[in-house]
């Protein structure tokens, strides 16, 4: 555990991170999702590129800013969960109610 208190890793990939914020902001900016992810511009220019080449991500210039668009119907990448879809895991991770036991 970090001076925080909290673990120094997570339990989200930076690419789950990525599909959140676009998710909360689809006109978001390269430069904010860095920051919120904590990752570099680059880092995230590439991530929204891996996206969109796999198809989870769209994106659309509007005027001097790109709008994305999420395909939540397409299947997780990974094996363990693969019969769940992208829009299943962002409900989950958006959703404001909580469980106390």
């Amino acid at each position: 555990m970090n001076e925080a208190g909290t673990p120094g890793w997570s339990f989200l990939t930076n690419h789950a991170q990525v599909l959140l914020c676009i998710s909360h902001d689809p006109g978001i900016r390269l430069r904010e999702i860095g920051d919120a992810v904590g990752i570099t511009e680059r880092a995230a220019h590439r991530i929204v590129g891996e996206l969109i080449a796999d198809g989870y991500l769209s994106r659309e210039r509007q005027g001097r800013r790109n709008h994305y668009t999420l395909r939540p119907q397409l299947p997780l990448p990974d094996h363990v969960v693969r019969d769940q879809k992208v829009g299943d895991l962002l409900a989950v991770l958006t959703s404001r109610a909580t469980s106390s036991g």
